[in-house]
């Protein structure tokens, strides 16, 4: 099925393999992630990942056949969304939680799908949205955490520069803001001063954004311990440039700070 022409929303394809099942689920942001993302769904099919989220692919529109119709059915996967339109990872977040809100969510969960993350531990985040957590975020950095190959340029970027800005701005202290791996409640996505349902965010201006929202509109915000492990050798799985791609992510996190991607004011009345 086609969506289209939905204000603040890319237009999308959708693939529902299955109706509804749980009351929360996970978007998995995707593109062209070969094995990596069979890999992670193979983890979470062997956790009975299933048994606790509704798992929602959220594809780039990727070209490697890493979104075959047969493998990720027999992975449990619930739907496949299709971007069939402009923007990056913002956007396809956007196309998962207008459709995690219109199927009637109570929360969703956000992890990469290039097999970094332990995606065992999303019952934990279940956990946390259960006892009335708003906005839950991983972090390897933490008690109980666990930061494995993690390359020395990120460590000390994510430690020195942005998880104290975006402490700063969020008034509460991360330790782990880069970490895309987190939930969301209804009652946060759907705030009338949040409205994560906005054009401006293309790239990794929503990440930043709902890193810091909850807790400066008083709502209730936590980490939680996870794993991140990085390959040994090879190729750091990022879509994010070295030199454009920090300096783009430096720049966000400024306007993020001044509150130029807050809910317009004339929007929340």
């Amino acid at each position: 099925m086609k969506y289209e022409n939905i204000e603040g929303v890319p237009n999308f394809e959708c693939k529902e393999y299955s109706k509804k099942k749980k009351k929360y689920c996970v978007c998995i942001p995707i593109i062209n992630e070969g094995d990596r993302i069979k890999k992670e769904l193979e983890v979470a099919k062997k956790h009975k990942i299933s048994d606790y989220v509704d798992i929602i692919i959220c594809d780039g529109d990727s070209t490697d056949g890493c979104t075959d119709d047969k493998v990720l059915k027999s992975l449990d996967v619930n739907t496949l969304l299709i971007k069939k339109d402009e923007g990056r990872q913002g956007a396809q977040l956007r196309m998962g939680f207008w459709w995690a809100l219109e199927r009637g969510y109570e929360g969703i969960v956000t992890i990469d799908g290039n097999n970094k993350d332990s995606i065992e531990d999303i019952p934990k985040f279940i956990e946390k949205l259960e006892e009335g957590y708003d906005f839950i975020q991983g972090s390897r950095f933490i008690k109980g955490g666990k930061a494995i190959n993690t390359p020395f340029v990120r460590l000390v970027s994510v430690k020195l520069i942005h998880a104290p800005i975006i402490s700063l701005t969020a008034k509460q202290r991360f330790t782990d803001t880069t970490n895309a791996y987190r939930a969301y409640s209804r009652k946060y996505l759907t705030h009338p001063e949040v409205q994560p349902l906005r054009d401006i965010f293309v790239t990794y201006e929503l990440l930043a954004y709902l890193s810091v929202r909850a807790s400066q509109l008083g709502l209730k915000a936590c980490e939680i311990p996870v794993r991140r492990e990085y390959p040994k050798k090879g190729k750091t799985p990022t879509k994010i440039s070295f030199v454009k791609g920090n300096m783009n992510l430096m720049k966000i996190l400024l306007k993020n700070m001044k509150g130029d991607y807050n809910a317009p004011k004339e929007e929340n009345k």
